[in-house]
């Protein structure tokens, strides 16, 4: 691809904006890194989140309680911003978003305020509130509180705690499951393929609690369930929507690993998945349609050199749905139907300074022309979910080692990322019925991240 000089300025302007924000005198620090004194690379494969090390799955195993003897009085609050721009092959007639233009839009993605540490020697907490820049609104993002501890019993370490959060998997440890896979930051203003799995769609709309067990630093075991937040509470903390299905009852989430660290080779495997009955877009009288996931995911890390990292994640999930409530209502052709995702990105870092990121993810599932119907960029011709699409990502991060100028005081990261579509909501050329052709939503996302 090759872009037009138009729609360079912009993208340099947001990225001059950010290295003068990250060189000025910062007075606040990434709160994690200020509790326990060590630097963003000890926690982050790039020095920024969110790719964990080993010590980073274990400081949120602990329930970010770990703190440096001379911190105990840390007051754990931080802040982030990020801001984008983004260019698409085809622009989107009437904008990419209210407010914005077809295509070439600069915006800030989202501004976010975060209590994210210790609150007592056993309980520790993750929560954030964001400013969406694209919408113009503010919300309650991901939150997870938790309560850890241990007991050493026959030679062998048990770490068992309590998290109560808002979005299924925002609590996991590993970067396989929805809420912190690749890619870690992608284009509000682009288009994206209609299908998602169900457990991906709850974030800030549920509440949750699971207890959770490691065993010798091999064995993990989660369970537990979450339900729907009640309405005036949704609009309270500015996640409401209508059009969003609603729990009905209970929904229970599961999960399991198998990790092992020898020598620098760091390597998991497991499986998670939640079931729920849900109302489609809270209509009640119908009946309830039921998603069941079930996802497996692997990690490797090589982490004996810290000059050259190298990653492999993998991630498929199965989702079955009986959807009866959606065809009594209108909303579905077939009752039963399923969708399947994967997901796979391999990574190399260089002095947890720069990165790249390759991504294929590859979405397949039941025909359903109500559900996948014709509609300009967003729809389906073919009434299929089917897309797949390969992600390119380059990322540079100053900050955040023990030798930066910076140290913990502030962390940057610029990001080049490109996107391509082989398929878009069931088919390549007019994919949509509306002469759309999947490669029109081919990204160029360029975004600088700053927190402090």
């Amino acid at each position: 691809m090759i872009l037009s000089k138009s729609i360079i300025p912009p993208g340099f302007i947001l990225v001059a904006i950010l290295i003068m924000l990250s060189s000025a005198e910062v007075k606040a620090l990434p709160s994690f890194a200020r509790q326990t004194g060590m630097p963003c690379s000890a926690c982050h494969v790039q020095a920024f989140g969110p790719g964990l090390t080993p010590t980073g799955r274990n400081f949120k195993l602990y329930g970010y309680t770990d703190v440096s003897d001379d911190r105990t009085k840390f007051i754990p609050i931080a802040g982030m911003i990020r801001g984008s721009f983004t260019h698409t092959n085809n622009g989107q007639a009437g904008g990419a978003a209210d407010r914005f233009g077809p295509n070439n839009n600069a915006t800030i993605d989202e501004a976010s305020i975060f209590y994210a540490g210790r609150i007592t020697s056993k309980i520790g907490a993750f929560v954030q509130g964001t400013y969406d820049g694209v919408s113009n609104t503010g919300a309650l993002d991901n939150t997870d509180v938790r309560f850890a501890n241990y007991a050493d019993l026959a030679g062998s370490r048990f770490v068992y705690g309590v998290s109560v959060n808002n979005n299924p998997t925002v609590q996991d440890l590993w970067n396989t499951t929805p809420a912190w896979g690749f890619p870690w930051a992608s284009s509000p203003l682009a288009p994206t393929p209609a299908a998602g799995l169900f457990i991906e769609s709850l974030g800030s709309q549920v509440v949750g609690a699971t207890v959770y067990t490691m065993w010798n630093n091999l064995l993990y075991v989660e369970g537990g369930g979450y339900t729907s937040l009640p309405r005036n509470v949704q609009q309270g903390i500015g996640t409401f929507d209508a059009g969003q299905n609603r729990i009905d009852g209970g929904a229970p989430y599961w999960r399991v690993a198998l990790q092992k660290d020898w020598h620098g080779h760091y390597g998991a495997i497991g499986s998670f998945g939640m079931r729920a009955n849900a109302n489609p877009q809270r209509i009640l009288g119908t009946g309830t349609d039921q998603y069941t996931d079930f996802g497996f995911d692997a990690t490797y890390q090589y982490l004996a050199n810290p000059t050259h990292i190298f990653e492999v994640n993998a991630t498929y999930v199965r989702e079955h749905r009986d959807l009866n409530a959606s065809v009594a209502l209108g909303f579905a052709e077939k009752k039963h139907g399923s969708l399947d995702v994967v997901r796979v990105r391999s990574g190399y870092t260089f002095r947890q300074t720069y990165s790249l990121n390759l991504g294929y993810a590859q979405t397949s599932g039941t025909r359903d022309n109500v559900i996948f119907s014709p509609d300009p960029i967003g729809g389906s011709l073919a009434g299929k979910p089917n897309s797949r699409a390969f992600t390119a990502e380059v990322s540079y991060i100053p900050f955040g080692k023990s030798t930066s100028v910076l140290s913990t005081l502030a962390n940057l990261k610029l990001t080049v990322q490109y996107i391509h579509y082989f398929q878009f909501n069931g088919g390549f050329r007019n994919y949509d019925g509306f002469s759309r052709n999947a490669p029109g939503n081919d990204t160029v996302y360029l975004s600088g991240w700053l927190a402090f």
